[in-house]
């Protein structure tokens, strides 16, 4: 084992490494020193943002980030900020054919959740992750510890819901999240057109709960997300779908459990008896009962929930797992939902 004082300077050398590279790099990759700029023009690129309770100060836009996982790298792509990306990580499931060639550009530092001397090895000067546990000793570093070497963080909101004014909605967070990495790259317009877009794209789902019909109750939902070990894993209350269901005008049947996936039991999936079933597909991870067609194959065989209704009637959606947790993703995953309640018969 490495000595922790050995570490510690270690990573003050090559964050020092890092800023040197960084004052010849114009972020094209090229070696050609920035041309000089006005103070004027230097304070404009200046920033402040809050993030989980910490308050980052940016002199000028990051040059070298690092993404711990596949939501925050993702969101990151989506800004067209690849040119900015030191490292990825965490990778769950393939990038989608229109992220593939930004993606190509950036550098895998770690295949699974990244350790403290993965992340060192990027020099980065800037770290952003979807969850605030990936900044922990064992993992990446704590946020203090980075923060005292001079390494900005930044946690998706969705995951500070202690910090987030009361009745703040997902959707909400990860549009508040765009609007901060936009401020802090200097890329406000293309963080407010994602916004904008996802707003929109939120709002039409939503026309769902206003064409159902009138004096019916609200339909139910089981959101599968995974079989291990033959039980299965459901979308609890705390959880995105719990909203996706509101906005739809539907109702997540394990609203009441306060997790995001709890496992249960099959006997109390059929208990809920939902109106319908979404199957998360999450093939790609490639873990036994990760696929849609073996979640249809273990509920049409087992001899319970074979005879529910909503298994009967093939009164079943898939959307990609992914997609059902919080992420730049998540609204297309809502697009499906709804889509797939008029197919249904639930919206008129």
């Amino acid at each position: 084992m490495r000595h922790p004082a050995r570490l510690g300077i270690a990573l003050t050398l090559a964050l020092a490494t890092a800023g040197c590279s960084a004052a010849t790099d114009n972020g094209s990759g090229s070696d050609t020193k920035p041309s000089a700029q006005t103070p004027a023009e230097a304070s404009a690129q200046a920033a402040t943002v809050t993030s989980c309770g910490h308050r980052i100060s940016l002199a000028t836009p990051p040059k070298r980030t690092v993404a711990l996982d596949q939501t925050s790298t993702e969101t990151l792509l989506e800004l067209g900020l690849q040119d900015r990306m030191a490292g990825t990580a965490n990778l769950k499931t393939k990038i989608p054919a229109a992220y593939a060639a930004a993606y190509a550009t950036v550098p895998v530092i770690a295949p699974k959740i990244a350790t403290g001397e993965q992340l060192r090895a990027a020099t980065p000067d800037f770290v952003v992750a979807g969850s605030a546990d990936l900044f922990t000793k064992d993992r990446a570093g704590t946020r203090e510890e980075l923060a005292s070497l001079k390494v900005p963080t930044f946690v998706s909101a969705v995951d500070c819901p202690e910090r987030n004014p009361a009745g703040t909605t997902p959707f909400e967070l990860l549009f508040s999240d765009y609007e901060n990495l936009g401020k802090a790259f200097g890329a406000e317009e293309r963080a407010a057109k994602l916004a904008a877009e996802q707003r929109a794209a939120v709002a039409k789902a939503g026309t769902n709960a206003a064409k159902a019909a009138k004096g019916a109750e609200r339909p139910t939902v089981v959101y599968l997300y995974s079989v291990f070990n033959g039980m299965p894993y459901v979308a609890g209350g705390t959880g995105l779908p719990s909203e996706m269901s509101r906005i739809v005008g539907a109702k997540n049947a394990f609203d009441d459990v306060d997790e995001d996936w709890p496992e249960v039991s099959w006997e109390e999936v059929a208990e809920r008896d939902p109106d319908f079933i979404v199957i998360g597909d999450l093939s790609e991870r490639g873990r036994p009962g990760d696929s849609a067609a073996e979640k249809r194959a273990t509920m049409t065989r087992h001899p319970v929930i074979s005879r529910l209704a909503a298994v009967r009637d093939n009164r079943i959606l898939e959307v990609p797992g992914i997609e059902l947790d919080p992420s730049v993703r998540s609204v297309h995953a809502l697009g499906l939902l709804a889509d797939g309640m008029k197919d249904l018969g639930y919206v008129r």
